[in-house]
């Protein structure tokens, strides 16, 4: 089962927050009254005196609350409005990505969203044609991670393993032909937006062709390793409620299994 932590993380810092809030407004003055009246019944006690300090000594979960609250306030701003890791899970955006690809997701590029609900506070720019996208799609509550084809309005067909957007065919151009466990797959280069990237294609893989009308406020998602994907074309579009942000770098890689971190893929995305 997957962990919503963005909504953990949330909560944490309510209560944390909240507790603080109760210490201050009402029982830290409890404490000085307390500590007040009892320097009042002992004059000649001293400030170091051990009852007077643990009169005024904070409770134990006072303590952590107060010393957690600002750490975990300055996560939660940091990972929802300016950057947040994220983990490459699956084989679907192969080439441009490998599975154990850790990767560093802009949470501001497309507009600032408060955390866990997703509403859009500032305007700041829309998904462009060729993004590497993080959202959560509409059948299933988990991060996903695709390449934006189809914009608001556009027209997408997809037939023989080619694209065609608004009646514009997009150009492919063999890179080479390859193997790997599961048979021969072809390796092209594509051009979408201002995005050129390597795409993989398996001939045996036969998809009988289909269009979309991509809908407002909507995208049309697909992976890079276009015959193993799940994306768009199998749940639909993506929403604008549920982008996170866009994917910028790989900052770290490693490798399934009892591998050591490497900083051998570290890159900019395309």
């Amino acid at each position: 089962m997957d962990v919503d932590f963005p909504l953990l993380l949330s909560c944490a810092v309510l209560i944390t927050g909240a507790i603080w809030l109760f210490d201050v407004v009402l029982l830290k003055s409890r404490r000085v009254a307390a500590a007040l009246a009892y320097r009042t019944s002992h004059p000649g006690r001293s400030a170091e005196d051990a009852v007077l300090g643990g009169i005024l000594k904070e409770p134990l979960l006072i303590e952590y609350a107060r010393s957690f609250f600002p750490v975990l306030l300055l996560v939660l701003i940091l990972r929802s409005f300016l950057a947040e890791p994220y983990q490459i899970p699956s084989e679907s955006m192969v080439p441009t990505l490998q599975v154990g690809d850790f990767i560093l997701v802009n949470k501001y590029a497309y507009g600032l969203r408060l955390p866990v609900l997703g509403t859009k506070l500032f305007e700041i720019g829309q998904p462009q044609r060729g993004d590497v996208m993080v959202f959560v799609p509409p059948h299933e509550p988990v991060y996903f991670i695709k390449r934006v084809v189809g914009l608001p309005g556009d027209r997408v067909r997809y037939a023989d393993k080619v694209l065609t957007i608004n009646g514009e065919q997009i150009l492919q151009t063999l890179v080479e032909v390859s193997m790997d466990s599961r048979g021969g797959f072809q390796v092209y280069s594509e051009t979408l937006g201002s995005h050129t990237h390597l795409i993989y294609r398996y001939p045996e893989r036969i998809e009988r062709p289909r269009e979309w009308l991509v809908s407002q406020g909507h995208y049309f998602m697909m992976g890079d390793n276009r015959d193993r994907s799940d994306d768009s074309r199998g749940w639909g579009f993506a929403s604008d409620g549920k982008v996170v942000g866009k994917a910028v770098a790989i900052w770290l890689h490693k490798a399934p299994g009892l591998h050591w971190p490497s900083f051998a893929r570290n890159q900019l995305i395309d």
